[in-house]
């Protein structure tokens, strides 16, 4: 839940706005992110704000991150910091493929996820099928770093719902990502999570050693329970391969989870994947590389055992989500 506040650093900290130092004023963005726990930030201006049909958005230009996207009330990314997160998401799955062609990306429509997938020279065609046309239009005009991306001849951008493009196109693809927003309780993406859709949906429409990769939401050791070891388990029971890994996000204030499934095994070691981004890639990753990604899959002893344990399946009927509901922005004076 997303609100701005703003507080010239006087009063006893009381309601929703965040107090600075002496009585400078300061605007402030502020996001529950779990029960009797909230993460803020002072913001230099609030570039834009709207609705789509499907969601709220929001631009902010905030002091520590840079840009901020915001939707439905959720930090979605910053321009500081979402190297990480892409880079995680598209370069394990990709790499460890031994000739990806033909991608899939469901979401994305922020365009830093095609971004990162048209650096690998292998790449021929990338469909992003995202639902909602206003926010890629919005995030074409706005995000500048990505920008090309859009306008490279092998990204087509369809909108549309993942579910319903997966299963009309007949196209198979090699590797299929899940850029999609987080599992919320009411919101639009959760069923894209589910046993059955991986299992009647995203495997059958991977070619022969497909791999399928997910933004699996917060992984930290206390909050990986959310979704993160579900999702896991949801997807051992899919694929006879799956490695889950995570990677410390500063502006989501966690660590973040990835879960990559496959019916070929992953025996990728560091090296080997270093020679591949030597060969494959235009230009040099800010974060990942080899050893970067076998310690992103090295869990902590605590998430470990969990996820050995977890014996829950994510269906529409027993559906688990993060903390929180996303909701517009609210603006109030202090």
């Amino acid at each position: 839940m997303g609100d701005i506040s703003s507080s010239n650093g006087k009063g006893n900290g009381s309601g929703n706005g965040i107090h600075g130092e002496g009585t400078r004023k300061n605007c402030w963005y502020e996001e529950e992110i779990a029960q009797n726990l909230r993460w803020c930030y002072a913001l230099n201006s609030i570039l834009h704000t709207g609705a789509t049909r499907y969601q709220d958005i929001a631009l902010l230009d905030t002091k520590p991150f840079g840009k901020a996207l915001v939707i439905d009330g959720k930090l979605q990314s910053t321009e500081i910091d979402e190297f990480i997160y892409h880079e995680s998401l598209v370069h394990p799955a990709l790499l460890h493929h031994p000739n990806p062609k033909m991608i899939f990306i469901m979401g994305g429509g922020e365009g830093s996820t095609a971004r990162e997938i048209l650096r690998h020279r292998t790449v021929e065609r990338v469909v992003m099928c995202d639902i909602d046309e206003e926010v890629v239009d919005f995030c074409k005009s706005h995000l500048v770093a990505n920008r090309d991306a859009f306008f490279d001849s092998r990204l087509q951008v369809v909108i549309n719902d993942a579910r319903a493009q997966l299963e009309k196109s007949k196209d198979q693809f090699d590797v299929i990502l899940g850029d999609l927003a987080d599992p919320l309780e009411g919101g639009p993406c959760y069923q894209l999570y589910t046993k059955s859709f991986y299992e009647s949906t995203v495997k059958p429409k991977l070619n022969e050693g497909g791999i399928f990769v997910t933004q699996a939401g917060p992984a930290g050791v206390f909050t990986h329970t959310e979704v993160f070891s579900c999702i896991y388990n949801t997807l051992r029971h899919v694929f006879r391969y799956v490695v889950a890994y995570s990677a410390h996000i500063p502006s989501y204030a966690d660590t973040w989870g990835w879960v990559m499934a496959s019916d070929c095994p992953f025996t990728l070691d560091a090296e080997e994947f270093d020679v591949r981004i030597r060969k494959r890639i235009k230009g040099e990753n800010k974060y990942l590389d080899g050893k970067t990604f076998a310690s992103a899959a090295i869990l902590s002893k605590a998430v470990r055992k969990s996820l050995e344990k977890e014996t829950q399946v994510y269906t529409e009927h027993t559906a688990k989500f993060i903390y929180g509901r996303g909701t517009c922005p609210n603006f109030q004076s202090a």
